[in-house]
């Protein structure tokens, strides 16, 4: 069950995430500042006149620190208190899309420190209840409700035209996908216990980042013996990176690079800001395991390949900017803009997905194209 945000709840998750940026930003400083005076330090010419600079340096940085710290303890008090009196919805233009973004890009951080601001996984119903459920994964940095884009709806479309009950999943796409995997079956399981009627059948439409948490729910729930996985018929995927997506791949080389000078190597620490969710995008991770005890930013981290579930049709549309599968606009703006063709077809390995590929469409337009449209209905 989803809880209800309020206006004080969202001030309180704005202060803690306030005071968090002001002391990181106060530790790169330091760091960028000593990694100066260390090399100054280690020229004889300059190491006594600098040597007491460092020291005074030092102190100053601990003291910002420890004010910081304080103030932090009395804001976040006071927001406490407030929290009651300000106990109104937040139903603010824009929070959810803010939100959803704001848990994309640093999601785990959130979570770690019980920041009001970090989504909990919860399945939305919708209209009509029927035997044959849809649910409707989103991707990185989205929500449920953006499944409506340019007036077109999957979901609805879904269930006006082939009777399906869509579902709207929302989770917090800033976590491992293995941890959102294993959450959605168990929510999955306990949606189908708890349906007023008998399922008949379940189907996954997922897009982007949700292509990767359900293929890891399906993997849970066969590892727990769920009944859903046996009433799960079919998987759509809308531009999944099921082997990986290049931008992250480049995020990562960037954080490697900028650590290879002690002037820049501060600034690596922005690079390692990014969340699990972002970062397991690199390779499309969706096991636990390719991060366990590692480093989820080195260069190349264990990879385990996780066949499509058994007994299920998967289908995968990729999009492609070009007017053709590898024309110069498909290669150079890695087919969708953000998942290149192979990736979304689930071609290296092959999945044996059924494939298809719509052209002059990004990856976002992939929730509104007519053709998807016509996809989903011939395939559902």
């Amino acid at each position: 069950m989803a809880v209800k945000p309020s206006l004080g709840a969202d001030l309180l998750g704005a202060s803690r995430l306030a005071l968090e940026a002001v002391h990181g930003v106060t530790e790169l400083v330091e760091a960028v500042h000593m990694n100066v005076l260390d090399k100054a330090l280690g020229a004889a010419v300059l190491r006594p006149a600098v040597r007491p600079v460092a020291g005074v340096t030092a102190l100053v940085y601990r003291s910002v620190k420890s004010v910081t710290r304080v103030v932090g303890g009395g804001v976040d008090g006071m927001a406490r208190r407030l929290v009651p009196l300000l106990g109104g919805d937040a139903g603010w233009p824009g929070r959810a899309a803010v939100v959803a973004a704001l848990n994309g890009v640093l999601g785990d951080r959130l979570a770690a420190s019980a920041n009001p601001l970090a989504i909990s996984m919860h399945l939305r119903p919708v209209g009509d209840v029927s035997d044959r459920i849809v649910v409707l994964a989103h991707g990185l940095c989205m929500n449920g409700s953006q499944w409506l884009r340019d007036g077109v709806d999957h979901g609805a479309t879904l269930a006006a035209e082939r009777g399906y009950c869509p579902v709207y999943l929302e989770y917090n796409s800033g976590l491992h996908i293995s941890r959102n995997g294993a959450a959605l079956a168990r929510q999955l399981q306990e949606l189908v216990d708890a349906w007023p009627m008998p399922v008949r059948e379940v189907v996954i439409v997922a897009h982007s980042m949700g292509g990767l948490v359900a293929r890891s729910a399906c993997h849970h729930a066969e590892l727990a013996g769920h009944g859903w996985r046996g009433l799960l018929s079919k998987l759509v995927f809308l531009g999944t990176p099921h082997h990986g997506a290049p931008l992250e791949r480049g995020g990562n080389w960037i954080g490697m690079l900028t650590e290879g000078s002690p002037y820049s190597a501060p600034f690596a620490r922005l690079a390692r800001l990014r969340s699990e969710g972002i970062t397991d995008l690199r390779h499309g991770s969706v096991l636990a395991q390719d991060f366990a005890g590692g480093d989820r930013f080195a260069g190349a981290p264990h990879h385990t390949s996780l066949p499509a579930p058994r007994g299920v049709q998967c289908h995968a549309i990729g999009a492609t900017l070009g007017s053709c599968p590898g024309d110069l606009k498909d290669l150079l703006l890695a087919g969708d803009g953000l998942v290149p063709l192979r990736s979304a077809l689930g071609e290296d390995p092959d999945f044996g997905f059924d494939k298809a590929v719509v052209c002059d469409t990004g990856h976002m337009q992939l929730l509104s194209s007519p053709q998807v449209r016509s996809h989903l209905l011939a395939w559902l």
